[in-house]
Formats: structure tokens, sequence, C-alpha cells
């Protein structure tokens, strides 16, 4: 080989590429898509194309079903990626789509990570897809209701991604096995099973490390993959999860609802899944104390108290021991009587408070500490409760004059509530026999 082939010679694709599609009877998973009789297909089907936002986390088939949609149609194929793209490579693309639909070709303008492009960005596309010079997809891993402009979120359809199951990896990986370059290669299906599980729904991600231990066993001469041999040729794989991202607040709410819902199986391994995925012990501590705050408030004080010293002991102790004090904090939560009545009870108070305005004190509960203040009725005929039968100034407002109490306060039937309850009954009925 001379030194002008050097330069000549095409690179080997990688795994990904080269498993990539070429047909949709050839796409793994997203069967509520691509199936019989499901949107993607019928839209292929019917002939005429139309914008999309493709909505899913990495490696489930966005980029891919993009090609094929554009290749269904003949159409020219404009890929752009919203990280490294800007104006100029939008003008481009435009000018592109304008010399092919003189050629009476359709576009197909694929922004990959449409997320990151910001508002102007984004609304630069809509009066071409309004004219018709492309049609536009759309990539994203968040939210398209909240990262996609209104206006061409309005002019798109929205179709949703799953991560793929282990079962459609496994399908995926069988197919790598069918290669001939792989044919000297062996894996059982537990160790199958056991990769595909370290996938985590990632196509992507399985052909990329099904390609680095296949290239790892040719060197070393190792004709057998076992699980040890996985577990030394590759580092351990975090879960799919974004700190900042849709699933992060997916996984919080989890966890919330799951101790709220009394499941401490279900919450502790919430838990355990957004620490496995990198998230911030001490956001969690001030999550579950603000669970115990909201759901669980009177009705067991101990929560608090325990939510309060887990949140400390982590603070204490750190990673990994300080993560125990947290599980135990969400075990006892979960166990515990619930109540979201003091948590109402500020709620409406705040909103009767903001609609109310600056209600002037009553005279008898303003403080009194000059002459000149008493001399104005400043705290007089105030009714000192501890003077009174029981502990209580029965009949006494606290009010504002002319404003009724409120009942923001509504104790539940549950835990120290109930006792609380109880006695706030009895204070009423003091109230009631006190106007007879």
């Amino acid at each position: 080989m001379n030194n002008t082939d050097l330069f000549q010679t095409e690179p080997t694709a990688p795994l990904a590429e080269r498993m990539r599609p070429k047909t949709i009877d050839e796409v793994v998973g997203q069967q509520h898509l691509v199936g019989k009789n499901r949107p993607l297909r019928l839209a292929i089907e019917s002939g005429k194309p139309h914008s999309m936002i493709l909505w899913g986390p990495p490696g489930v088939g966005k980029t891919t079903l993009a090609r094929l949609f554009a290749d269904a149609f003949a159409a020219q194929f404009l890929p752009l990626s919203a990280v490294f793209s800007g104006v100029k490579d939008i003008r481009e693309a435009v000018e592109k789509a304008q010399i092919t639909l003189a050629r009476n070709q359709q576009t197909i303008l694929f922004v990959d990570e449409v997320h990151r492009f910001n508002k102007s960005q984004q609304d630069a596309f809509l009066p071409y897809v309004e004219s018709g010079l492309f049609f536009f997809i759309g990539a994203t891993t968040e939210n398209p209701s909240f990262e996609v402009n209104s206006a061409l979120l309005s002019r798109s359809r929205v179709y949703t991604l799953n991560a793929l199951n282990t079962n459609d990896l496994l399908i995926l990986l069988d197919k790598v096995f069918r290669l001939p370059e792989y044919a000297d290669l062996q894996m059982d299906q537990n160790t199958r099973q056991y990769l595909c599980e370290l996938a985590d729904g990632d196509a992507r991600r399985l052909l990329n490390m099904a390609e680095q231990l296949f290239t790892a066993a040719k060197t070393q001469q190792i004709q057998t993959l076992d699980n040890k041999f996985l577990s030394t040729m590759l580092d351990r794989q975090a879960r799919r999860f974004d700190k900042g991202g849709e699933n992060f607040y997916d996984q919080i709410s989890a966890l919330h609802k799951s101790v709220r819902g009394s499941h401490p199986n279900a919450a502790l391994y919430w838990l355990c899944r957004m620490l496995d995925g990198g998230a911030d012990a001490r956001y969690l501590a001030r999550r579950i104390v603000r669970m115990a705050w909201e759901d669980i408030g009177l009705a067991d004080p101990r929560a608090l108290q325990i939510a309060n010293d887990a949140a400390a002991t982590y603070e204490r102790l750190g990673s990994p021991e300080g993560e125990l004090a947290l599980a135990q904090a969400v075990i006892y939560l979960s166990c515990a009587a619930k109540s979201n009545a003091g948590y109402n009870a500020y709620n409406q108070a705040r909103k009767f408070a903001a609609e109310h305005g600056s209600a002037a004190v009553p005279l008898h509960l303003r403080n009194a500490p000059t002459r000149l203040m008493k001399e104005l009725g400043y705290g007089k005929q105030y009714r000192y409760a501890h003077d009174e039968p029981n502990a209580y100034a029965a009949g006494e407002t606290y009010m504002p004059d002319g404003m009724p109490e409120p009942e923001f306060y509504q104790p539940k039937d549950y835990g120290l509530e109930i006792q609380i309850k109880e006695k706030l009954a009895r204070l009423k009925k003091l109230d009631e026999d006190s106007e007879q």
C-alpha cells in the first residue's frame, strides 16, 4: 500500500452504524409506532409526509426512523445537530432544500437534540415548514411541551419513543452475532442477558459495548465471552439518568408518590435508582424533608425529626455511609400516618391573606409597650388564656374586626391528628357555649 492509499482508505463504520435498519421492518422495538396499522407505518404507506417531533431517551431509534421516513419518500435527508449547528448551517440547509425543490424532490430536515436550539433558532424553521419547502423532523430527549416552541409544536406531530426492553435488545444482539466477522465468538444466553441489562434500554450503548468486547476478545484470542470477561472489560455503566432533565424529575416524582402512597419498597427502589444514577444525595435529603412536612405533617411529628436527622447524618458521614440514613428515613415516612391537612391549610391561608389585603390588627391584640399606646387602647380587654378556665378564652376572636375566622386546618383521622381534631372540637364547643 502506498502513501496515497493510506488517505483513500474508507474508515470502518462503527457497529452501531452498520446495524442501522435499512427498512421499517428491520426496526427493533417501537412497535406502537411502526407495527401494523400504527402511526408511522401508516404515514409511510399513505405517501404523504408530515413534520414531526420524535421524543424519547437516547439510543432508541429517533435518527433511524427519521432516515427511514426520508427514504420512504425518496426525499433529500438533511441532518443538523442543534449542539454544533448555528444560523449559518440553517441557512445552508434552506438553500439546499430550495435547489432540491427546483428538481421536484422533497426534503426532510432532521434536527437532532432540537431542544438545544433557542427560541429564535426554532422560529427560523417556521416559514419554511409553512411554505412546504421542507418537512421538519426534530429529535429530543426532553419533553417537547417545555422545550419546543408552541408554534413549531403545533405544526408537528409528536411521537413518543420508549426505551428498548431486554427482549428487544436480545433480538438486536442476536443479529450482531450473525455477522460473519463475529461467527467465531460465543456468548451464552445468561451473559447476553447481562449485557443487555447493562445497556439499560439503549441500543447504541449495547452495540458500542458489544464492539468493545469483541475487539478485546479478538486481541486476547478469546472465543467464549462470559460474565467474568464482561465485568473485566466493561466499566460499570450508570443508569440512564439526566440530572437536569425530565427523567430526573420523573424519578423524584415517583419517589415522592411512593412515600405518599405508603409503599416503602417502591420508595426504596426509586431512592436507590436515583443514587445509582448519580443524583445528588443532598438534594434527595432536602426532598425527603419536604415530603415529611407535605404528606405527614402533624399526623406523626416524629417523621419530621427523622427526616431532619437523616439529612444531618448524611452531611456528617457523606456517601455511601450517609445514604443508609436517607433510606431509613424513606422507609419511616412511607410507613407513617399520612396527612396533608397542614399543607392544605397553609396554601389556603396564603391565598386568603393575599386576597384580603392589609386588615388592621384589632386593638385588643396589639402590643402596648408605651403609655401612649395604652391610652390609645392597645391591648385593652385582652384576655390572657392562662388565666381562663381550661386555659382557653372561650368566645374570644383573633381575626381582624368583622372578618370571620376561616377553617383552613382540617385535621385528618390519622395518627396524632385524631387527638388534635378531638381537642379542636372541644374548644369549638366551649366557644359555642360562651355565646349562649
